[in-house]
């Protein structure tokens, strides 16, 4: 372990972002334990309040990556060390940032509402992309056997990245700016239903694609987002309150 540490990542000049990632990680697995004992209310367990108002963890992580990110600045050019505490650092804060991330997309506190579930989508986006560059991996790059993509090859998976994308594939589109081949498929491939392809190019133009499109969705996808959404129940606890769109439709 030491060995591979050592040649894999302190050699490598990746210590920094290997800090990033584990305390990334670390930092969200220990923010959702603490907020499922508050939320069940164990121990001394409690929400953070000044007054009457209730200080989302949030705050803390925008102070964290503020003041990580101005540090890593500073000592970037000195000791790797210095600049892996950093790292570590605003991994912390980032976590607390994108564990409320749903908060800040609908200015409104989702937390453990249906709608919360797009900040472990962001966790969990966030570290499948920084494993992604710990292993070597550069977004929208082709080096293969010294060969280095030239510009165009660059902004057609670029553009490949968008449309795929705006089809509503983000795991596909995320994957494969690292992995052009995948964005090749996922552009060609039909537009997922709800997507803003979908929405531009189906809706009223293409009714059989839109029912192919649906038809899809519910025999292939249906069944892996089941499995994504148990699994990250599992992990961060069931968002089981009903959808904050639901309940202003029946007001």
């Amino acid at each position: 372990m030491g060995n591979w540490l050592q040649d894999r990542i302190v050699d490598t000049g990746r210590l920094p972002l290997f800090c990033f990632f584990v305390a990334l990680i670390v930092a969200f697995v220990c923010t959702r334990i603490n907020v499922r004992l508050i939320r069940a209310k164990i121990g001394w367990f409690r929400n953070v309040n000044v007054g009457e108002m209730h200080i989302h963890h949030v705050v803390f992580g925008v102070v964290l990556m503020l003041v990580s990110g101005v540090a890593g600045l500073v000592v970037s050019a000195g000791s790797q060390v210095w600049y892996a505490v950093a790292a570590s650092v605003f991994g912390i804060g980032s976590a607390l940032v994108l564990d409320e991330f749903a908060l800040i997309l609908h200015l409104h506190d989702v937390y453990w509402e249906e709608e919360g579930r797009a900040s472990v989508d962001a966790v969990f986006i966030a570290v499948g992309v920084t494993g992604l560059l710990l292993i070597g991996l550069r977004p929208l790059s082709i080096d293969i056997a010294g060969f280095v993509a030239p510009w165009g090859i660059l902004v057609t998976n670029l553009a490949l990245a968008v449309v795929t994308l705006l089809k509503g594939k983000i795991w596909t589109g995320l994957v494969g700016l690292f992995v052009p081949p995948l964005l090749l498929v996922g552009a060609v491939r039909l537009a997922r239903p709800g997507s803003p392809w979908s929405h531009w190019f189906f809706a009223g133009r293409s009714p059989r694609k839109l029912a192919r499109a649906i038809h899809r969705e519910e025999r292939w996808r249906r069944p892996v987002i089941r499995v994504k959404i148990a699994f990250q129940e599992f992990v961060s606890g069931r968002h089981d309150l009903p959808s904050t769109r639901k309940r202003r439709g029946h007001t």
